[in-house]
């Protein structure tokens, strides 16, 4: 026989149930209140897609939380730093550069910064000529501000370390497109570039170098007034050719660009004879052989037009009279005179005269 529940009884159940079902309720609307907050949306850009969040060298957890509370991204910061605090982000803040999207959780955007999961930025340093110009290019997007760097580069004892002197440690920087962190000090920069002319000068590229009698930084010196001399594709390796036979038959080179460089005159259009008397090792009118150094860096096409250079018979060249970047090649002096001489008549017609 079932016992019957008294009606008093019963209403004190029926109580007791309605108070743990709102208490249920109310647990659930905190607790998917929270689960919002950490899951759901804490990223406010103020109508941008995407921002960027830039941790330096020597950052701690405080100073990124100051630059995102700073730049009013973050819709609940109290979130975030609970989240923080779980995760121990504290000790585990990467330098670099993040990408904050819009509508990003809470718990992703610590995911991210714990996991160093920086964007990389793009390096690329071409035709510098002086160390002043490849600081300046090769600091636009990194850390490292371009006066650090210079004054690496122009440390004799950073030069030395890395088996360089004062006229080749410039060969040290092969011109290209690299990805850095963004966070790269002058020094890291350094180290980098260093691992990436051991690389390039491999096994195969030194045995080229070897087979046309140059050493990599004598490569990379020719390699830079060929590159001064013409932008044609065509002529690349037939300009090589011409100075890797004078270099044999020991004549002098008499490059123009070297004796621009050795000026510091890059505005020089027309080399006159007053500019050959300057007492320079970069005076190749003076002084056999090549200088002692590179006179802008050489991009790799450039490298590699010297080591696979033209081989012919070719003693002279000059700049094509058309101007159509291309030049003319000789044999011998008179054909050179010829061809020279329709140059500089074309450059009186156009009123260059330096």
């Amino acid at each position: 026989m079932t016992k019957e529940i008294k009606p008093k009884r019963r209403r004190i159940i029926i109580r007791i149930l309605l108070v743990l079902l709102v208490l249920g309720l109310v647990a659930g609307y905190f607790g998917y209140d929270f689960y919002k907050k950490i899951f759901g949306s804490n990223v406010d850009l103020g109508g941008k897609e995407t921002a960027w969040l830039y941790v330096e060298p020597g950052d701690e957890w405080s100073d990124v939380s100051s630059q995102l509370e700073d730049a009013g991204y973050i819709k609940s910061m109290g979130t975030l730093r609970w989240v923080a605090e779980r995760k121990n982000l504290a000790n585990h803040i990467y330098r670099g550069r993040y990408k904050l999207s819009n509508g990003m959780s809470t718990n992703g955007l610590v995911d991210m910064l714990r996991s160093g999961n920086h964007i990389p930025v793009n390096v690329t340093f071409n035709r510098s000529r002086t160390p002043q110009e490849l600081a300046g290019k090769a600091t636009k997007n990194i850390f490292a501000d371009s006066i650090s760097l210079l004054t690496l580069l122009k440390d004799i004892n950073v030069r030395t370390a890395y088996g360089f002197d004062d006229h080749t440690y410039m060969c040290m920087y092969v011109p290209n497109t690299y990805q850095f962190n963004w966070a790269t000090t002058a020094q890291e920069f350094v180290e980098r570039m260093d691992k990436e002319y051991q690389r390039f000068w491999n096994s195969d590229r030194k045995a080229r170098a070897e087979k046309i009698g140059l050493k990599p930084v004598e490569v990379v010196t020719l390699a830079s007034i060929v590159q001064s001399e013409t932008n044609k594709h065509k002529d690349r390796p037939t300009i090589a050719g011409v100075y890797m036979n004078r270099l044999e038959q020991g004549i002098p080179l008499e490059a123009d660009p070297t004796l621009v460089f050795a000026l510091g005159d890059f505005s020089i259009r027309r080399v006159l004879n007053k500019h050959k008397k300057i007492e320079s090792p970069y005076n190749t009118y003076k002084n056999k052989g090549l200088p002692p150094g590179p006179i802008a860096l050489p991009s790799v096409p450039y490298i590699e037009a010297v080591l696979d250079y033209e081989k012919h018979d070719y003693i002279f060249f000059c700049a094509k009279e058309d101007f159509s970047g291309y030049s003319n090649f000789a044999k011998n002096y008179s054909q050179h005179l010829k061809n020279a001489r329709k140059y500089q008549a074309a450059l009186n017609k156009r009123k260059i005269y330096k």
